[in-house]
């Protein structure tokens, strides 16, 4: 075998062994992420999945980051709340928890965490959520951390 062939095979071979090893190291990640499914899927949980209450707050008032004070007293209380807001319909006396769509026991869950609030059904499915919160002066006057 002349010194040209060697060169060749030896190519060759670096070749198939960076093939092998690349193959092989694709494969240990697919197994690694396979083994589990069950921790990945839990870390991104999907709103409104395993019974969660998906809600939308809107601030029907005058006072600036009621809204917000709202949203943190509902995540605390694990409410999924993907949205939060001014409302710029009318302003608002008392607040509203209109259930959009599912049981109305979704908006009583809404109304005990805000400790506000007269709860009644009103499905819009073009809304994706379970309830919609249109705060009012009610909320306001309990302060920011009722």
């Amino acid at each position: 075998m002349g010194i040209l062939e060697q060169h060749r095979s030896g190519w060759l071979v670096v070749a198939v062994l960076i093939a092998l090893g690349l193959t092989a190291g694709t494969f240990a990640a697919w197994w690694r992420l396979a083994e589990r499914p069950a921790a990945r899927q839990s870390a991104r949980a999907v709103p409104g999945e395993d019974g969660r209450v998906v809600v939308e707050v809107l601030n029907a008032t005058a006072s600036v980051g009621l809204a917000r004070a709202a949203t943190r007293r509902l995540r605390d209380a694990g409410l999924d709340v993907v949205y939060y807001g001014s409302d710029a319909g009318e302003r608002l006396d008392s607040t509203q928890v209109l259930v959009r769509r599912g049981d109305v026991e979704a908006g009583e869950k809404v109304q005990r965490a805000l400790g506000v609030g007269s709860v009644r059904a009103a499905p819009d499915p073009g809304r994706l959520v379970d309830v919609s919160v249109r705060l009012g002066r009610d909320f306001a006057a309990l302060g920011r951390n009722p």
